[in-house]
C-alpha cells in the first residue's frame, strides 16, 4: 500500500484505561470505579453546562459557526486581547499538532523537557522532526538556553505547569528563556493547567496579552478539559499575535469544534462559582496526599496541576501497584512508558481520595 514508510514505526498516545475497560476486564461496577489517570474535574462539569448542552442538543443538525464569534468573545474579554488573537482547536492537542505541521519540516529540530507532554513527540514524529530534550524532566530554564543555543531548534515546547510531572517554571524564569531565544524560531507555552498554577502561586501566572504584545514569535495554549470539565466535548484554543493567527488559521480544518461544545465553553467560562470550588477542593485535597508520602517516605514532585507524581522507591513497582488498584476498581496513570518508577494520581473528591490512599496503604504493607 502507498503508506507513507515511517508510519510502521510510530508509536501511538497511550491514553489512560477506560472506566468501560475495567468494567469489562475486572467485573466491577460502573459506580463502584473511581477514576483518577486522566486529570479530569472530579467536581464533573458545571450545572450551568449541563443546561446549556440540553438546550443546544435541538440544533446538532446544524454547522456550527466556523467563526467562532462567540467563544472568542468570550476569551477576548477574559485575557483582555481581540478575537483576532485567537485560534479554537479540538482541544490544545489539535493547535499543537497544527504548529508543528506549520512550522517543521523533515530533519527538523523540536526542544522540549526530557519528560512532558508526549503529543509533542508523537506530533513530531508524524512530521519525521527530531525531538531535542533537556537532561531533567522538570523544566530547568539554563538547560533550556544551553540546549537551544546549541542546537537551534525550529520549534520549543515549555510546559507551564508540566505534565505528567506537575513542575512549574516561575514566570521571570519563563521571560528569561523567551529573551534568549530568536524571533525566528517559534514558542509554545502549554498552559493547560495555567490555571491551576496561577492559583496556587502567582509568580507562576502566565498572562496571554503580555506574552503575546512582547513576543510575536510565542503562542499560549489554554484547553477546557482540566478546569472546566470539558475533557469530552474536546475544546481547546491559542493565543498569539495576529499575524501568527492568521497563518496557523490556514490550515486549521473547517467546522472542527461542534455547536454543543462551543455553547458548553462559553457557559463554563461563566460559571465562576464552579471554577472556585474546583480549584479549592483540589489544592485541599492535595494535601492528603502530600501528608501520605511523607508518612510513607515516598518521593513527590510539587505540583501546580490537578495531579500529584509519586516517585515510588525500588522495592515498589509502579504497574504492580496499578494494577492493584485496578481491581479494586480505581485507575491511576502508570509512568512506566515515561521510562520512570513512578505513578501520576489526579486530585479526586475528599472521598475519593480517602479510598485511594487507604489501598496505596495496603499495598505498601504486603
Amino acid at each position: 500500500m502507498g503508506f507513507k514508510k515511517h508510519l510502521s514505526s510510530l508509536k501511538s498516545y497511550e491514553a489512560g484505561k477506560p472506566i468501560e475497560l475495567v468494567i469489562r476486564d475486572y467485573g466491577i461496577r460502573e459506580k463502584d470505579i473511581i477514576k483518577l489517570a486522566s486529570n479530569e474535574n472530579p467536581l464533573g462539569v458545571s450545572k450551568k453546562v449541563i443546561k446549556t448542552i440540553k438546550k443546544e442538543a435541538k440544533n446538532s443538525y446544524r454547522y456550527p459557526d466556523d467563526s467562532m464569534f462567540e467563544l472568542k468573545k468570550s476569551l477576548a474579554k477574559k485575557y483582555n486581547i481581540d478575537s483576532k488573537n485567537i485560534i479554537i482547536g479540538q482541544g490544545s492537542d489539535q493547535i499543537i499538532e497544527l504548529l508543528i505541521k506549520a512550522t517543521a519540516n523533515k530533519g527538523d529540530k523540536i526542544l522540549t523537557s526530557a519528560l512532558t507532554f508526549a503529543m509533542y513527540g508523537i506530533y513530531a514524529s508524524h512530521n519525521q522532526v527530531e525531538i531535542i530534550k533537556t537532561k531533567d524532566g522538570v523544566h530547568n530554564a539554563d538547560q533550556f538556553i544551553e540546549e537551544y543555543k546549541k542546537s537551534k531548534p525550529n520549534l520549543v515546547f515549555l510546559c507551564l505547569p508540566n505534565n505528567p510531572l506537575g513542575d512549574c517554571l516561575d514566570r521571570d524564569e519563563v521571560f528569561r528563556i523567551l529573551d534568549t531565544i530568536s524571533s525566528d524560531t517559534i514558542v509554545a507555552l502549554d498552559c493547560a493547567y495555567g490555571e491551576f498554577a496561577a492559583y496556587r502561586n502567582k509568580n507562576k501566572e502566565i498572562k496571554p496579552k503580555e506574552i503575546i504584545n512582547k513576543y510575536k514569535n510565542c503562542i499560549y495554549l489554554g484547553t477546557f478539559s482540566k478546569l472546566y470539565g470539558l475533557g469530552g466535548l474536546r475544546v481547546g484554543y491559542g493565543i498569539a499575535d495576529s499575524k501568527f493567527i492568521d497563518l496557523l488559521s490556514r490550515i486549521r480544518p473547517p467546522f472542527n469544534i461542534t455547536n454543543i461544545s462551543l455553547k458548553a465553553a462559553v457557559t463554563s467560562l461563566e460559571d465562576s462559582d464552579f471554577i472556585k470550588d474546583t480549584l479549592k477542593n483540589n489544592f485541599k485535597e492535595m494535601e492528603a496526599y502530600k501528608d501520605f508520602a511523607k508518612n510513607k517516605n515516598i518521593n513527590f514532585i510539587e505540583s501546580y496541576t490537578n495531579f500529584i507524581t509519586f516517585i515510588l522507591p525500588k522495592n515498589v513497582d509502579s504497574s504492580g501497584l496499578c494494577e492493584y488498584l485496578l481491581k479494586h476498581g480505581v485507575i491511576i496513570r502508570d509512568l512506566k512508558s515515561y521510562k520512570i518508577n513512578a505513578v501520576r494520581i489526579t486530585i479526586g473528591t475528599k472521598k475519593q481520595n480517602k479510598i485511594v490512599l487507604r489501598l496505596i496503604d495496603k499495598y505498601l504493607k504486603r
